[in-house]
C-alpha cells in the first residue's frame, strides 16, 4: 500500500506513519521538514502546501493508493491540494474533528447530526459562529469531497486524542499534577463519562479505512460508557505511583471561581454533548479502542523516558496554577461540603 501523508509527524501523524511502516506500507511524507523522525523509513518530500509549485511537484511524485491529510485547515487550500492529487491518488482521507457539528458540544451527536456549512473554497479569513475552527474544518471536508467525490473520500472526526507524544498537554498535565501528590482538585462528578481516544487506535482505524476503502464520515472516539473521570485520575495515580487525594468539587463551584473549561482542568467540560458522541458506525467499520488505563500508562512512560515529565506543557493555557487550585479548594472546604 502506498500512502502519502500531508502534514506534521509529531502526534497523530507520527502514530499513523509508524503504524503504516510497521504494516509494511510505502510511506511518503509532505511537509516543510521542521521535524521529521522518519527520514530513513519514508520518502520525505519537502514543500509548502500553500505553494502551487510545491504541490505540482508533489503530484508529479505519485501515484499513491491513498492520501492522508492531517494538516488541512483552510477549505480553499484543501480544495487546491486535493484537486492536484486527485489524478494520482485513489482515495483522500481527511482528518477532521467533531467540532464540525452545529450542535457540538451542546447536544449528543451522531454522523446524522447537522454539520456546519462552509463553502469548499472559503479562505483563511472566513469565520462563522462560535467555532471558526469547526466551521473551516467543515469547509475542508466539503473541499475533499468536491475534489475526490464521495466514494473516494473518507472523513474522520475524532474528539479528544490522547497518548504518547501528545503536545497539547491535556493528559501530561494531569499526570504531572497527580504525580506531585497531595490534595488534587478533581472537577465535577467522578462518574462523568469521558470518551478520549488513544492516538494509536485512531491510527489503526485510519489505516483500516484505507485498506477496506471505507467512504463517508466516521466519529472516532472511545465508546460511550467505557471510561469516567474518576477512572482517569485513578489511572494517573496508579501509573505515577502517587500519593494523591482527589477532592471532587462541583461544576457550579468551579464555574463561580472562573475556572476555564477544557484548559485549566483539562478534559473537564460541562456541556451535555461533549462526551455523548455516537461511534456505532466507526465500531461497525472496525474501530477498536484500548482501555484508557493503557493510554495513561504508556503516556507516563513516554514522558519519563523522553524527559517530558519535568517540563512545562507546550500549550501555555493548559493547567490550573497551584495557587488558584488551593484557593478553590479552600473555598470549597469552607463551605462545609467537602468530598473525598
Amino acid at each position: 500500500m502506498r500512502l502519502l501523508v500531508l502534514g506534521g509527524t509529531w502526534f497523530v501523524g507520527h502514530a499513523i506513519v509508524t503504524a503504516a511502516i510497521d504494516a509494511g506500507w510505502e510511506v511518503t511524507t509532505f511537509n516543510r521538514g521542521t521535524s521529521d523522525p522518519f527520514l530513513e523509513a519514508v520518502r520525505p518530500i519537502r514543500g509548502d502546501r500553500t505553494d502551487p509549485e510545491d504541490v505540482a511537484a508533489l503530484a508529479a511524485a505519485g501515484p499513491w493508493d491513498a492520501v492522508l491529510d492531517t494538516s488541512g485547515y483552510v477549505p480553499r487550500n484543501v480544495l487546491d491540494v486535493a484537486r492536484a492529487l486527485a489524478p494520482v491518488a485513489d482515495r483522500y482521507v481527511f482528518m477532521s474533528t467533531v467540532s464540525v457539528y452545529r450542535d457540538w458540544p451542546l447536544k449528543p451527536l451522531s454522523e446524522q447530526s447537522e454539520v456546519l456549512y462552509c463553502p469548499p473554497d472559503a479562505g483563511p479569513e472566513t469565520e462563522d459562529g462560535p467555532s471558526p475552527y469547526g466551521y473551516r474544518k467543515a469547509g475542508c471536508e466539503a473541499a475533499a469531497v468536491a475534489a475526490f467525490g464521495a466514494d473516494r473520500t473518507t472523513i474522520l472526526r475524532p474528539g479528544v486524542v490522547l497518548g504518547p507524544r501528545e503536545y497539547v498537554g491535556r493528559l501530561p498535565w494531569w499526570l504531572r499534577r497527580v504525580a506531585a501528590g497531595g490534595e488534587v482538585l478533581a472537577p465535577g462528578s467522578p462518574d462523568r463519562m469521558i470518551q478520549p481516544i488513544d492516538v494509536r487506535d485512531l491510527a489503526a482505524f485510519t489505516l483500516h479505512t484505507i485498506t477496506e476503502e471505507s467512504s463517508g464520515a466516521f466519529n472516532v472516539c472511545a465508546p460511550m460508557g467505557g471510561a469516567t473521570f474518576a477512572g482517569l485520575l485513578a489511572d494517573c495515580a496508579h501509573a505515577t505511583r502517587a500519593d494523591a487525594i482527589f477532592d471532587w468539587v462541583p461544576d457550579e463551584v468551579l464555574l463561580s471561581h472562573g475556572v476555564r473549561q477544557g484548559s485549566e482542568l483539562p478534559l473537564w467540560r460541562t456541556s451535555g454533548g461533549v462526551w455523548r458522541v455516537d461511534t456505532t458506525r466507526a465500531q461497525a467499520a472496525g474501530l477498536r479502542c484500548r482501555p484508557l488505563s493503557l493510554t495513561v500508562r504508556d503516556t507516563w512512560r513516554w514522558m519519563v523516558e523522553s524527559g517530558e515529565a519535568g517540563n512545562h506543557d507546550q500549550a501555555a493555557e493548559i493547567g490550573i496554577g497551584r495557587e488558584k487550585e488551593e484557593q478553590v479548594l479552600a473555598a470549597w472546604h469552607s463551605s462545609g461540603r467537602r468530598t473525598g
